[in-house]
């Protein structure tokens, strides 16, 4: 897969999540408020994506050939932006 495929795949599967899942800063802040009860700390939606991504990375260690996860990891980095533009 080249860099401006692995893009379009990653802006194709922001833009179907969003479809599924709503506003990504919602969505994300949902993540959030769940994984502060589970974990008793206070989260944010920033370290939602950098947690997300890690387990993209985690899964690449192993299958480091796997498409989906390269895709996925340029997703959250997306996704981290607008989070993190407010």
């Amino acid at each position: 897969m080249k860099k401006l495929e692995a893009l379009e795949a990653a802006m194709h599967a922001v833009e179907q999540r969003g479809e599924n899942y709503g506003d990504v800063r919602e969505n994300h802040q949902r993540i959030a408020s769940l994984w502060s009860v589970v974990l008793g700390q206070d989260v944010t939606p920033e370290q939602v994506v950098l947690c997300m991504t890690c387990l993209k990375v985690a899964r690449l260690m192993e299958t480091p050939k796997h498409e989906d996860s390269w895709v996925d990891i340029a997703g959250y980095g997306a996704c981290g932006a607008e989070i993190a533009d407010g």
